[in-house]
């Protein structure tokens, strides 16, 4: 692959399809430990009343609608998407010797497979202010981690991908591997039950399922930090742009900024859905815990099943067209939500939990693959522009965003819980799905302002 750097040719090999698959493997080992926060995260410290899961911290009111795990999960997030700008200035600029982003990647894994597990093994076995402290900074730690691992992750698709159409299949890759490890963290409750059955206590056994996940992720992380030569496949030339300077220069890109803003939409409404989902199926439809693992591998054999099909029009038709539909679909999804339970959905309470999930099928797929190959054609159009290639900051500062939007889902679902999260006391609990459809709405207006041909026509040129 030939591609001009600073007025020479420079050649980088095209990346094969066993290394494409060691890459995407990264992605399982991330997402199954990013999965186990998100979902069963408010679930473990503010659970049910009928969950079996004793209190570990206070279950107070703060300013009458901000709960305690609502404020620390918010200043985990704060301090996540904060440190997102700069991790990614730091990878830009890195000359490290095994590349740009593979030197991140190895020094996070470890820590944020432990971290991640930590999180749910409290110091003290009752509700305690102690507790408070732990969580606060093991959840802090667990998000810096996360981020080292994942800004330089996803900035590889940019450099390992030399054309829009290996970017898309790299996002497809990737995607896969990101459902697939989703719904490996949503079949915890399958496995603690099991322990459960085996005699075992259920926080136990709920701390024994996250600790064996975290490590089976842990070995998953580590997969394309021995397995890819950067050097290789990318042109890994530092930056020498500081960071203020390249986030100056990033948000004055109108594609990026709109693109930002509807992804923080996006990630606001998928945080809602993986936390919600748990108190959807037993709060509002009655059913057990163990529905939930089965819904998740529904989900993503649905999901899965578009793979291909979003894949092939995508090049077909574009991006830009599958994403408005997505965002049509999700905004029906989060008003269905709000009726879960009741008579005017004339379905079995289990036929309707089976029915979200395929509304949310076709999204999820569309979701889970475009977007990192809209922000790698952003990334690879400003650095054809510019002459700088600057990849992880377009994603830091996506990932930013996105955990903006990941925290206001979660001090938001945590506080409207306050409002009623029981079976017959569940408007807290309802009223998650309407409030996330208004984001979708939003994010959907602002995408639609996102110039698709404007990219397309000078990175499709540059072959």
């Amino acid at each position: 692959m030939l591609d001009w750097h600073y007025g020479t040719i420079m050649t980088r090999e095209q990346l094969p399809i066993s290394k494409q698959v060691y890459f995407a493997l990264g992605q399982l080992g991330w997402s199954i430990l990013a999965g186990l926060i998100s979902s069963y995260l408010v679930y473990f410290y503010l659970p049910p009343g009928d969950a079996g899961i004793p209190l570990f911290i206070p279950q107070v009111a703060i300013f009458g609608f901000l709960t305690i795990i609502g404020l620390i999960t918010m200043a985990g997030r704060f301090f996540d998407a904060i440190t997102d700008p700069w991790i990614a200035t730091l990878s830009d600029k890195s000359k490290s010797p095994k590349g740009r982003r593979i030197s991140f990647m190895a020094k996070a894994s470890i820590p944020f497979a432990i971290l991640t597990a930590l999180v749910f093994w409290t110091p003290v076995a009752y509700v305690s202010y102690i507790n408070v402290i732990w969580l606060t900074i093991v959840l802090l730690a667990y998000y810096l981690f996360f981020t080292i691992y994942v800004t330089p992750y996803s900035a590889l698709i940019s450099e390992l991908g030399h054309t829009s159409a290996e970017r898309l299949n790299l996002s497809t890759y990737i995607s896969l591997t990101f459902f697939v490890g989703t719904a490996i963290s949503f079949q915890a409750p399958l496995i603690w039950n099991k322990l459960i059955e085996m005699g075992m206590d259920k926080v136990l056994s709920m701390r024994i399922t996250f600790t064996g996940l975290s490590f089976i992720a842990l070995m998953l992380l580590l997969i394309p930090v021995f397995t890819i030569d950067e050097r290789k496949y990318c042109d890994s030339t530092p930056s020498d742009i500081s960071m203020m300077e390249s986030l100056r220069i990033t948000f004055k890109n109108k594609n990026f900024l709109v693109f930002a803003v509807s992804d923080l939409a996006y990630f606001l409404a998928l945080t809602v859905f993986q936390t919600g989902l748990i108190y959807y199926i037993t709060v509002l439809l009655g059913q057990a815990e163990a529905l939930y693992s089965t819904l998740i591998v529904v989900l993503g054999l649905g999901s899965f099943i578009f793979y291909v099909p979003v894949n092939i029009i995508a090049k077909k038709m574009g991006k830009k067209k599958l994403m408005i539909i997505a965002f049509a679909f999700f905004i029906l999804m989060y008003c269905i939500t709000y009726f879960l339970g009741k008579d005017i959905i004339p379905l079995s309470q289990a036929a309707q939990a089976y029915l979200l999930v395929a509304i949310a099928a076709l999204p999820m797929a569309i979701f889970g693959i475009l977007p990192n190959a809209i922000l790698s054609d952003v990334a690879e159009y400003d650095a054809i522009i510019t002459g700088k290639r600057r990849e992880a900051i377009f994603f830091g500062v996506r990932t930013f965003m996105s955990k903006v939007g990941q925290m206001i889902a979660m001090l938001l679902f945590s506080s409207l819980l306050l409002l009623g999260k029981d079976a017959g006391n569940d408007i807290g609990v309802r009223l998650t799905g309407p409030v996330a459809a208004v984001f979708c709405i939003v994010g959907l207006l602002f995408f639609l302002m996102f110039d698709e041909k404007k990219i397309l026509s000078k990175v499709d040129a540059k072959k």
